[in-house]
C-alpha cells in the first residue's frame, strides 16, 4: 500500500505524495543513501505547530469549558512523546518508515521517539500537501476519543505523590518495572509494578505505560497512606 493509497482509505484525497513520502525519511537513511538529500526534520518542525494548534482548537470546545491551566495539563499528555507513538502505531504508520540500516537493526523501527517525530512529519506534510480538513481527518481518529473522558486526563499525577511520600521516610527512588505487554500494537495493553528496594508496592494496567504506571502509582500511594 503506497502512502496515497492509505489516505484514500480515510476519504483523504491528495494529488502528489512527493511531500507525504518525506515525512517518513529518518536521518539515518539520508546518512546512508546518497540519493536522498532531505530528511524530515522540517516537516516535523511544522507538525508540531499543526497538533498544537488542533488539539489546542478541541480542548477550547471542549463543553463545559475549561480553565487554561486544565487545558495546558490535558494538551501536554495528548501531545507526549509517549501519545504520538500510540498514535504512529494505531494508523499503522510505521509501514512507510525509511530507516538507515543501523538505526533499523537497533529497533529504531518501534522507538517511541522515532515515532512521536514521525508523527509529527507526517502532519505537517499532510496540512502543507493536503490542507487542515485532512488532518482534521487524521486527528479526529486518533485523538479525539483520547477527550471522551476528559477527568481521566485530568488524572492525579500519583506518581509525584508517591515519591514525594516515599522520600519523606526515606532518599530512596521507587522504580517502575513493565511486567506484561499484551494485544495487538495499535491497542496494547501494559501491566505494571512499582517497586522499592525491590519490593512490590502497587500493580496498574493501562492502555499505554504512562496510564499503567499512574494506577500502579496510586495503587501503592493509597495503600501507604491508609
Amino acid at each position: 500500500m503506497s502512502i496515497i493509497e492509505f489516505l484514500a482509505s480515510k476519504g483523504i484525497e491528495c494529488q502528489s505524495s512527493f511531500l507525504l513520502e518525506r515525512a517518513f525519511v529518518h536521518t539515518s537513511f539520508v546518512n546512508e543513501n546518497r540519493s536522498e538529500k532531505h530528511d524530515n526534520e522540517r516537516l516535523e518542525f511544522m507538525g508540531d505547530a499543526v497538533l498544537e494548534l488542533w488539539v489546542s482548537h478541541r480542548l477550547y470546545q471542549v463543553k463545559p469549558r475549561l480553565k487554561e491551566g486544565q487545558m495546558t495539563t490535558i494538551r501536554a499528555q495528548l501531545v507526549c512523546e509517549e501519545s504520538l507513538a500510540a498514535y504512529t502505531r494505531q494508523l499503522q504508520l510505521k509501514q512507510f518508515l525509511k530507516l538507515g540500516v543501523g538505526e533499523e537493526k537497533s529497533g529504531g523501527r518501534d522507538r517511541d521517539s522515532i515515532l512521536a517525530n514521525l508523527f509529527e512529519a507526517f502532519l505537517g506534510a499532510l496540512y502543507i500537501q493536503c490542507g487542515m480538513e485532512a488532518v482534521d481527518v487524521i486527528c479526529q481518529e486518533v485523538i479525539s476519543p483520547q477527550l471522551k473522558d476528559i477527568k481521566q486526563l485530568e488524572i492525579t499525577d500519583f506518581k509525584t505523590r508517591l515519591q514525594e511520600f516515599v522520600q519523606s521516610d526515606t532518599r530512596k527512588t521507587v522504580v517502575y518495572e513493565v511486567v506484561r505487554q499484551h494485544g495487538p500494537s495499535n491497542q496494547p495493553e501494559f501491566e505494571v509494578v512499582v517497586k522499592l528496594d525491590s519490593i512490590i508496592l502497587g500493580k496498574g494496567k493501562g492502555n499505554s505505560k504512562k496510564k499503567a504506571e499512574q494506577q500502579a502509582a496510586k495503587a501503592a500511594f493509597t495503600k501507604l497512606v491508609r
